[in-house]
C-alpha cells in the first residue's frame, strides 16, 4: 500500500485575514505542519493543491462583483499574489507534488488541477502507485469534499482528518462529512 496526504488549499486567502478566510484556517495550517514535522515518514507522498486563478478575467464565472458564495466568489487566490501562496506555517519543502487548479475556470477538486510538470492528478497517483489518501485542508464543505469524493471515485481508500480541516459554515461542513462517510470515506 502506497499512501499520500492531500493538503487542500492551505493558502493565505483561505485562512483568517484572507480574501475568503475561514475560521480555523490558521489552525489547519499549523496542524498540518505539526503532523508532517512530527511524522516525516507517515506518508509516501505529500500532494498540495492551490487555487491559482487568472487576474484578468472572471475565471469562467467563478469571480463575481455580486457573488452568491455558492458558485461565484469575490476574487481570491490570484496567480502570483500573496493570497495564492501557501500559508507560511506550511513548509513547502515537504511537499512532493504541487498542484494548481482553476487557471481560468472554476475548480474545486485537486483532481481538476495539474502538477507543476503538467501531469494530471490521476496520472500522478497511478504513476506513483498510490492506493490510500488522507485528506486535510480548506474548505471542508467545498474543495475538501470535492477532492475526497474524486479520490473515492478513483478507487482509492480515503480518510478525512477532521482535526485538520476547516469549513465555510458548520452546517455545510457537517453535511459534507456525512456525505463523505456515506460515500465510503473514513472520517477520523
Amino acid at each position: 500500500m502506497t499512501s499520500a496526504l492531500f493538503i487542500i488549499d492551505v493558502q493565505n486567502d483561505f485562512t483568517e485575514g484572507g480574501a475568503l478566510g475561514v475560521d480555523g484556517g490558521n489552525a489547519v495550517a499549523a496542524g498540518v505542519a505539526r503532523l508532517l514535522a512530527g511524522h516525516p515518514d507517515r506518508y509516501d507522498y505529500v500532494f498540495a493543491s492551490r487555487d491559482w486563478h487568472d487576474a484578468d478575467n472572471d475565471n469562467g464565472g467563478h469571480f463575481a462583483d455580486a457573488p452568491d458564495f455558492v458558485d461565484s466568489w469575490p476574487p481570491h487566490c490570484v496567480a502570483g499574489t500573496t493570497g495564492a501562496e501557501y500559508h507560511p506555517a506550511l513548509d513547502a519543502s515537504v511537499i512532493d507534488v504541487h498542484v494548481r487548479k482553476g487557471q481560468g475556470r472554476p475548480a474545486y477538486s485537486i483532481f481538476e488541477g495539474t502538477t507543476d510538470g503538467g501531469e494530471t492528478v490521476p496520472a500522478a497517483l497511478d504513476r506513483l502507485g498510490i492506493t490510500e489518501v488522507d485528506v486535510a485542508g480548506i474548505a471542508t464543505d467545498y474543495c475538501v469534499l470535492a477532492s475526497a469524493l474524486d479520490a473515492l471515485e478513483s478507487g482509492r481508500s480515503v480518510r478525512v482528518l477532521t482535526d485538520l480541516v476547516a469549513g465555510v459554515a458548520s452546517e455545510t461542513s457537517a453535511a459534507a462529512l456525512e456525505r463523505l462517510d456515506a460515500a465510503g470515506a473514513r472520517i477520523v
